[in-house]
């Protein structure tokens, strides 16, 4: 009699993927197609989105495997999604992955940095983050490492409690038309600069100073942030700010190849200026040395491999 297998667990599933995956890299010389590499991404029109074409394309000729980018709500959903086995690669901002309680997290390495910004229409009496406080606030779509951020800058400037602020948990495009509308009155986000969703509102908007708040988040979070300047007028008219910079990395789950790390890591140093996403103002430039500063979160060894073979 036909007995049903026992469902497979998480890691057991992710495993005999992987298994696939090395079975495949031993024929890559032969006609079979290269396997896919699914990497979580973020919402379409943010700046993990938007890196991730760019790198999917600039790794197209690999012959080992294809990366496939696929739409998340943010970092905390790419997390999970790495480590359920629904993904082998994703995009995090990196306070997202120390928080995150998994020791499957391995980094290729830190490609770029976000900026946390916090946006109000142009001619609200909103100055400060303190003004904030009962105010319709959106802090970024469930599964986002925004909505975090937003709760760590609001207790920085004082605003605190479950009911300091009127919270709305939005995608940044959906926040970017309700801050238009008048619907919200204000919106917090991780992104690039500038960030599409909010190029093109039909109201002007300004960008909130959040400089004062950076030696407290660093005092209760570690080097995670830091103050990063950004130019005046990236949307619209507006003046310059000093905002929050939190570092993306990319991860890969321990259990992939070595070599497909390495050919990751070789696509990030060899074909850095084909990597550069429009929302890419102000932030560095992929090179080694930035690559491999990933904080807490550990190198892969197929990462820590290639560095060393190119810069000992």
């Amino acid at each position: 009699m036909f007995s049903p297998a026992a469902p497979l667990s998480r890691r057991t599933a992710l495993r005999a993927g992987l298994v696939s995956f090395a079975a495949a890299a031993l024929g890559a010389c032969t006609s079979e197609p290269p396997t896919q590499l699914r990497l979580a991404a973020g919402e379409v029109g943010g700046f993990f989105w938007e890196f991730s074409g760019l790198l999917s394309a600039a790794a197209a000729g690999l012959p080992e495997a294809e990366v496939v980018p696929f739409t998340t709500s943010g970092s905390v959903d790419n997390l999970e999604a790495l480590v359920s086995g629904r993904a082998e690669l994703a995009m995090t901002l990196i306070d997202a992955a120390y928080s995150y309680p998994s020791p499957d997290l391995a980094a290729v390495g830190t490609v770029y940095e976000n900026y946390f910004q916090v946006a109000v229409r142009a001619d609200s009496p909103i100055t400060t983050a303190s003004d904030l406080r009962g105010r319709r606030v959106s802090t970024g779509a469930p599964g986002s490492g925004a909505t975090e951020v937003s709760r760590r800058i609001l207790d920085a400037a004082g605003v605190s409690g479950p009911d300091s602020i009127r919270e709305i948990r939005l995608l940044m495009s959906e926040a970017a038309i309700a801050l238009s509308d008048n619907e919200i009155d204000a919106v917090m986000w991780a992104g690039g600069l500038p960030t599409p969703a909010f190029t093109d509102l039909r109201t002007e908007i300004r960008l909130l100073d959040l400089g004062a708040l950076v030696p407290n988040l660093r005092r209760a979070f570690g080097t995670a942030y830091e103050a990063v300047p950004v130019p005046a007028d990236v949307y619209g008219r507006h003046p310059g700010v000093t905002t929050v910079g939190i570092p993306n990395l990319l991860l890969a789950h321990p259990d992939v190849p070595n070599w497909a790390v390495a050919a990751l890591v070789s696509v990030l140093l060899d074909r850095s200026s084909a990597l550069v996403p429009g929302q890419a103002i102000g932030s560095q430039f992929l090179d080694a040395r930035s690559l491999i500063m990933t904080g807490e979160i550990p190198l892969h060894p197929g990462a820590v491999e290639e560095y060393r073979r190119r810069h000992g």
